[in-house]
């Protein structure tokens, strides 16, 4: 699947063959625990390492951010890293080791009883964290009190439209009887404009 400009920052590195001979593209939850798993086996052990030595020049991996909304935080998260995208793409995989580290901050016991913009904010400081501009991270993120001049409520954020491009996606798998045929997903990306929906085999 194509990766928009935009989110060149998704890409822990790039393969130098063009097109990419293979592609990693990891489907990662902010909250959760198995993403985490997954994004600190990819990121800070050993294999990152064996992959970009033994497959650097052929492979590209990319972070596909994996918005889960039966857990309301996702979303909120997954906001702040399109913030960081925008404003410092470079530390876009530095803020998502970050937030990993802390994801249990952003579990639903934990944002139960504060606001939307309360959130944002403990998220624009982790941000800071790691050398982004927290105040304008927040800037990003901050959902305003009041109607838009339109009179319009709905009224998002500075990162609403880059979220819409991100994709939602489901997965499951096949069988026909006792037999297991594979897994599916599927993904609508840019539900806003290309209506476009996708189907990936990950596996048979």
């Amino acid at each position: 699947m194509a990766l928009p400009p935009k989110f060149a920052g998704q890409k822990l590195f790039a393969s130098t063959s063009q097109p990419a001979v293979h592609t990693l593209e990891l489907y990662l939850d902010y909250v959760c625990p198995f993403s985490a798993k997954l994004f600190h086996t990819i990121h800070n052990t050993s294999l990152r390492t064996t992959l970009a030595e033994k497959y650097g020049p052929t492979l590209t991996i990319l972070f596909r951010q994996q918005i889960q909304p039966w857990h309301p935080s996702s979303t909120l998260v997954h906001e702040a890293a399109v913030a960081v995208l925008k404003l410092a793409p470079t530390k876009f995989y530095e803020f998502s080791a970050a937030l990993f580290a802390q994801q249990k901050d952003f579990f639903d016991v934990n944002v139960v009883h504060e606001t939307r913009n309360q959130t944002y904010k403990r998220l624009a400081a982790i941000a800071a964290e790691v050398g982004v501009d927290g105040d304008a991270v927040y800037g990003l993120l901050e959902i305003a009190d009041k109607p838009a001049a339109d009179g319009s409520l709905n009224t998002g954020n500075g990162v609403t439209n880059e979220v819409k491009v991100l994709g939602v996606c489901w997965w499951g798998s096949l069988r026909w009887g006792d037999r297991w045929l594979g897994r599916w997903i599927v993904c609508i990306q840019d539900v806003s404009r290309r209506k476009r929906i996708k189907p990936m085999a990950l596996s048979t």
